[in-house]
């Protein structure tokens, strides 16, 4: 920096580089848009195609599972998924509840 310029000249020049870059990035931005526009019609391009949401539908959603274990005398029944209920926490042995 030489010593003739001034704090004001360049706040000046970063103003006057500032509306250039707006004005340039607003032009290249609608010739970018209206490529896109022709390629997704050209391909017939659908919106998830374009835009994919990175999720995945699990397919074990909404199936059950087959319970592991009964109480004999309730009748209750746990998968062996989850906290476990209370009357198979209380004993060491889960064997005797398998089903």
């Amino acid at each position: 920096m030489t010593q003739s310029q001034s704090l004001k000249d360049l706040v000046a020049q970063r103003e006057a580089l500032d509306s250039q870059i707006a004005l340039l990035r607003k032009e290249e931005t609608s010739g970018a848009i209206a490529k896109a526009r022709e390629l997704v019609a050209a391909f017939e391009l659908t919106q998830e195609q374009v835009f994919p949401t990175g999720r995945k539908v699990s397919s074990a959603k909404g199936k059950t599972v087959a319970p592991k274990y009964r109480h004999p005398e309730t009748g209750q029944t746990w998968t062996g998924r989850g906290k476990p209920p209370t009357w198979i926490r209380a004993e060491a042995d889960r064997s005797k509840f398998a089903i």
